[in-house]
């Protein structure tokens, strides 16, 4: 049998000091704050945030992140691109670094994003608890993915040998770094208690 949510009992948590209201009520009565037993709109604000972070990673991984001056010789480099580079040169741990960060968390995280509004939307009441532990385990480890932004903005930092050799970041780095922004804010704005509304049952 499912726990009873406070929703259920007609109790309404406060987003500023977490004392728990009739929902009935208009005002937190230990601070005043607004009430709301579900955060507004959230769904809404998730899924055009999700969107708009998908058309952010199209340029981020299509453009180059970061171009290499060398001896007067430009070289652009995508993020894929510069993966296998580094494979080529025998980096494996940090082009598997990379890779995770870069390509298989964002892409992991926008998927469970998009699970979690589709079960929710669609009133999905089976397993919930392990829902619920995807989006915390989503929530947390979407910062990591600027992971690459962090080793361009270093190689730029470090490497800086004149006319000799020089490195710059690309447009990439810029919608990337964007993208990622944007997939926190639609974690943040997703609300993890509709996944334990309208469930009736617990499954096994």
């Amino acid at each position: 049998m499912s726990p009873m949510t406070a929703a259920a009992q007609g109790l309404a948590g406060c987003e500023v000091c977490l004392h728990l209201n009739p929902a009935s009520a208009s005002g937190c009565s230990t601070c005043g704050a607004p009430l709301h037993s579900r955060v507004p709109h959230s769904i809404q604000r998730c899924v055009a945030l999700i969107a708009t972070a998908i058309l952010l990673y199209l340029p981020a991984n299509l453009l180059p992140i970061m171009t290499t001056d060398q001896l007067g010789r430009a070289t652009d480099r995508t993020i894929v691109g510069g993966v296998i580079e580094l494979v080529e040169l025998g980096s494996y741990p940090i082009a598997g670094v990379i890779f995770a960060a870069s390509v298989i968390v964002p892409v992991g995280k926008l998927a469970a994003l998009i699970w979690l509004c589709w079960s929710v939307r669609f009133r999905h009441v089976r397993s919930k608890a392990q829902r619920t532990v995807l989006y915390r385990i989503t929530e947390f480890v979407g910062k990591w993915s600027m992971t690459d932004v962090f080793v361009v903005a270093v190689l730029v930092a470090l490497i800086h040998l004149g006319g000799v050799l020089r490195v710059t970041p690309g447009p990439a780095a810029l919608a990337f770094g964007a993208m990622v922004i944007v997939t926190m804010l639609a974690a943040e704005s997703f609300d993890p208690r509709l996944i334990w509304d309208h469930a009736e049952t617990e499954d096994g």
